[in-house]
This record gives C-alpha cells, structure tokens and sequence, in this order.
C-alpha cells in the first residue's frame, strides 16, 4: 500500500510553514516557563511578566499585549497548552493553505492583539466588581486565537464538516455555534 493509499495519509493536516513555527513557539516558551518554574526554581513573577494586564500595559509595559497570546499554564496541568496547539493543528493548516502564509500570519497575529484589546476595553468601561471577575489580574493563552481561527475557518469552509474532538462530525454553522457557545458558558461560570 502507498503512503497516498494509507488511511491514515488524510488523517492528519500538514501545517505549513507559518504555523509550525506557531506552534513550536508555543510548545517553546510553555516548556521553558514549565522547566524554570518547576524545576530551576524560577520566580513566578518572570511568567507574570509576560502575561496580559490592563493596569501594566497603560502603564507603558506594552509588550505585555504582544506576549500574552504565547504564554500558557507552566504547571499543574498540561492541558491549557495542548488545547491551544491541537485547536491550531487541526483548523489551521487548511486556512494557511487557503489564504497563504503571510495572510495567515497576519489573521494569526490581529486576531490575539484585537481579542487582547477588546479585554482590556471592558476591563475599563465595566464596573471593577464585574471586570475584576471577568478579566482578572493577569490574562494569558492562545484560546482566543483558536477560537477565531475556529470561526474564520467555518466561514471560509462553509458546508464542511470538521471532527470536533477528533471524533464529532460538526457542520461549519455547527462550530461556530459551538465556539460562541463555549464562550457564553465561560462567562456564566466566571
């Protein structure tokens, strides 16, 4: 049997090359939070630091927006990091592909610095008892991106299905409802 013949040839997407180094990034800078953190007795404060966090960034400790998207959980649980990066894996090679790596790159990029933005706009204009439940202190992942990456690929692909979970046959109109629904479920339980 040839590899095209194989089952599992279409099994599983081929990043391109804006998104391997997307997700090498991330998996790069988790494992270097969690070695240092749990094991080379590294200060919290030094993930902190590169975290999300309204009061900091107006402050003038801008880069904070830029590299929140990349940090995730550096310990008690590896599933913040790897849901992020399956999310991306899955949904975003046939986006890169569609659109190309610079158009890819850029969404990639807008997408975290807007959803980021738009964080730091409620913080500001709710009231504090509902925005300090809302945003917290610090902010930080790469699920928002995976989220609009979800989205945007539902609307670039309408009509197909997609395996949510890898196992749940989903209809492009279906994950859209899904993400939104997710969303709305994480602020009912803040």
């Amino acid at each position: 049997m040839s590899q095209v013949d194989s089952p599992l040839a279409n099994a599983f997407p081929r990043p391109g090359r804006t998104l391997r180094v997307v997700l090498l990034g991330v998996f790069a800078v988790w494992l270097a939070f969690a070695v240092g953190l749990n094991w080379a007795g590294a200060s919290p404060e030094a993930f902190y630091l590169f975290c999300g966090n309204t009061e900091r960034i107006l402050g003038g400790e801008v880069w904070r927006i830029f590299t929140a998207p990349w940090m995730h959980l550096p310990s008690g649980t590896i599933g913040h990091v790897l849901s992020a990066m399956i999310g991306l894996y899955f949904l975003s090679p046939s986006l890169e592909q569609h659109w190309g790596s610079a158009r890819f790159a850029r969404f990639l990029f807008f997408s975290s610095l807007i959803a980021y933005a738009v964080q730091m706009l409620l913080e500001l204009v709710l009231p504090s008892a509902l925005s300090a439940r809302l945003v917290g202190s610090h902010w930080f992942g790469a699920i928002p991106v995976v989220e609009a990456v979800a989205i945007a690929w539902a609307l670039s692909f309408r009509g197909r299905s997609v395996y949510l979970f890898g196992v749940l046959p989903v209809s492009s109109r279906t994950l859209i409802l899904f993400v939104v629904g997710i969303s709305v479920m994480y602020v009912i339980i803040a």
